[in-house]
C-alpha cells in the first residue's frame, strides 16, 4: 500500500504530468500573431516604405528629360528677337521657327554639296539675305531648297543670281547654327563648299565680311520650283540615364526587403529559442544552467 502511494507521487511530481503547458507548442504562424511582433511588423513596414520611396525617388532623378527645359518652340517670332548679329547664337534659340525680312544680295546663291534630306544625299542652294538697305544692314544665309541633282542645284542657283527679286522679301523657317568649315577631301573641288559655315560664307560673299553676320542660317519653310523643302523637323527633348541614380534606386529597394526579412528573421529566431526551452523543460532540463531537475 505505501509502495503505491510512492508510485503515485513519483507519477504525478513528473514534468509531463505537472506541467501539461509544456506540451503545447505555438507554431510559428501564433508568434507572429502575438501583439509584440504585429508591433514590429508595423515598424517595419512603415521603414520598408520609407526606403521604397526613396528608392522610387531615386528612380525618377535617374531618368532626366529635356522636356520642361526651356526649348525652342514652334511659333513664328522675329529673328533680331532671338538672335544678335556678330554674337553668338545662344542654344535654347537652335530650331526656333524665325521670320526675317530682307532683300536678296545679287550674284551670291551658290550650292551646298553633301546636304542629307529624308536619308538621302544631295545639294541646297543658298542665298545671301540683307535685313536692311544701308550698309550696316547684318545678313545672314538662307537655305532655300534641296535636290538630289547637281545641275538641278546649280541652274536654280544661276536662275537666282540672274533674277532674284530685287524687292524685300519675307523669309520664314528654322534658325540652326553655323556649321564648322571642312576642307574638301583629296581628289574634291577645293571650291565646293560642304557645309553651311558662315565662316566660310563670309570668304565667298564679296562684301560680307565688312557687314555685321548672324552665326546662324535660316532653313526656309518654302522652295523654289525645281527645289524640295528641306526637312527640318522640331527639336525634340533629350532623355538621359544617371546609371548612378539607378543603382542607388536598387540599393534601397534592397533596404526595403530587407527590413521586412529582418523582423522575419527575429520572430523565427525568438520562436525557435522558445521552442528549444520547451524541449528542455519537457526533458526535465533547466533552459539556463542545463542541469537535469
Amino acid at each position: 500500500m505505501r509502495r503505491t502511494q510512492r508510485s503515485e507521487t513519483t507519477i504525478s511530481s513528473s514534468p509531463q504530468a505537472s506541467d501539461p503547458a509544456q506540451l503545447s507548442h505555438p507554431t510559428l504562424g501564433q508568434t507572429m500573431a502575438q501583439p509584440r511582433w504585429i508591433a514590429m511588423l508595423l515598424l517595419a513596414l512603415i521603414v520598408s516604405g520609407a526606403f521604397a520611396w526613396l528608392g522610387q525617388w531615386q528612380l525618377e532623378r535617374a531618368v532626366v528629360s529635356t522636356e520642361n527645359a526651356e526649348r525652342p518652340t514652334e511659333s513664328v517670332v522675329p529673328l533680331d528677337s532671338v538672335a544678335t548679329a556678330g554674337k553668338p547664337l545662344r542654344d535654347d534659340v537652335i530650331g526656333q521657327l524665325v521670320e526675317v525680312e530682307g532683300s536678296w544680295v545679287p550674284g551670291d546663291f551658290l550650292v551646298i554639296t553633301e546636304r542629307v534630306n529624308l536619308d538621302v544625299v544631295g545639294y541646297w542652294v543658298a542665298g545671301h539675305l540683307s535685313t536692311g538697305a544701308d550698309a550696316d544692314s547684318a545678313s545672314i544665309a538662307i537655305a532655300l531648297g534641296w535636290t538630289e541633282e547637281r545641275s538641278v542645284a546649280e541652274d536654280v542657283a544661276e536662275e537666282l543670281n540672274t533674277d532674284a527679286p530685287a524687292s524685300v522679301v519675307e523669309i520664314t523657317g528654322r534658325l540652326n547654327a553655323s556649321q564648322g568649315a571642312e576642307l574638301p577631301a583629296d581628289g574634291e573641288d577645293p571650291f565646293d563648299l560642304n557645309r553651311m559655315s558662315v565662316a566660310a560664307l563670309v570668304n565667298i560673299w564679296p562684301g560680307m565680311a565688312e557687314w555685321p553676320v548672324y552665326n546662324a542660317y535660316v532653313v526656309a519653310d518654302e522652295a523654289p520650283e525645281a527645289l524640295v523643302t528641306i526637312d527640318a523637323p522640331a527639336v525634340e527633348g533629350e532623355t538621359t540615364v544617371n546609371w548612378l541614380n539607378i543603382f542607388y534606386a536598387i540599393e534601397w529597394v534592397v533596404f526595403a526587403g530587407f527590413a521586412i526579412f529582418l523582423w522575419f528573421r527575429l520572430v523565427k529566431d525568438s520562436w525557435e529559442r522558445d521552442q528549444e526551452e520547451r524541449e528542455l523543460l519537457a526533458a526535465g532540463i533547466d533552459p539556463e544552467t542545463g542541469r537535469v531537475e
